[in-house]
């Protein structure tokens, strides 16, 4: 892609995505995620007045002497965008790839952020990290970030989402908001979500085709594996093939839904020929 085209690309991009952002998605981003409690700030000796619930007695007991914690409200917040840039991403039947889809709507939280005075940073990841910018504040930072989304490419097409969650957890010291984009077809990345999600407000938001479902009849056919490069010859004609197929989809469907869950994320399922408008908004709604 050259510089003009790039270029073209990045202003019909902001152009779309932060009419969204200022208009729709700015106030409810404002309402989900602002003021969401007190962060740790320090410790200090302990003062005529302080609320005694707010000793804390270990630091007391290691010095022999009332020490308090204090806190400070949670202004700004900081927003990371961690994004699979595998080759399951580069598949669309419909009017765009999965990869289109994700790219806007990381640029939507991206222009929302910074409508709210936010910082906002990037993970690129396949199954390693390909990228890392880390959060910053200003209007020039969210186009590098989309810049970076539209034409950065990656040296794998494979997925390991467990070593970018292990990544995020060594760069992010403090709480962050952390959207996850993906279609989420790996596994086996359970025990560090719990971890990432017990510091972090994470939320899973998978995009995916709607011919990715079920795999259609339509006799002998060479495949290509997207992430692996291999192709293998397919008889869609039989039913213990195309219902093989459905079942590992639907179960690494299944595992994304119940693993978010249960350690606390939020989930967001987005079909690319649906409108991710409403679905985000919604889902603000009903977090807020």
């Amino acid at each position: 892609m050259d510089t003009k085209e790039l270029l073209k690309k990045v202003r019909k991009i902001e152009i779309k995505t932060r009419r969204l952002s200022d208009h729709i998605f700015g106030g409810e981003y404002h309402s989900t995620f602002k003021g969401r409690g007190m962060t740790f700030s320090e410790v200090r000796q302990y003062q005529y007045g302080d609320d005694v619930r707010s000793i804390d007695w270990n630091v007391t007991a290691r010095y022999n002497e009332p020490f308090v914690k204090v806190f400070e409200e949670e202004r700004e917040l900081t927003m990371m965008l961690m994004v699979d840039i595998s080759g399951s991403e580069l598949f669309g039947t419909v009017n765009q790839f999965k990869k289109d889809v994700i790219t806007e709507i990381s640029a939507t939280l991206a222009f929302s952020a910074l409508q709210n005075n936010d910082k906002a940073g990037l993970i690129l990841f396949s199954d390693e990290i390909e990228l890392f910018i880390p959060p910053k504040k200003g209007k020039s930072h969210v186009l590098r970030i989309i810049r970076e989304l539209l034409e950065f490419s990656p040296k794998s097409k494979k997925t390991d989402l467990t070593e970018a969650l292990k990544y995020l957890s060594n760069v992010m010291k403090k709480r962050a908001i952390v959207f996850i984009l993906s279609d989420f077809m790996t596994e086996d990345y359970e025990r560090t979500l719990k971890i990432v999600g017990n510091k972090h407000d994470v939320t899973g938001i998978r995009v995916f085709d709607p011919k990715e479902e079920q795999m259609m009849n339509l006799g002998m056919v060479q495949m290509q594996d997207s992430e692996t490069g291999n192709i293998h010859l397919i008889n869609t004609q039989s039913k213990k093939v195309r219902r093989a197929y459905e079942k590992y989809y639907h179960e690494r469907n299944a595992y994304f839904k119940t693993t978010f869950t249960k350690s606390g994320s939020g989930i967001l399922s987005c079909r690319v020929d649906e409108s991710y408008v409403k679905k985000l908004l919604g889902y603000f709604k009903q977090r807020g």
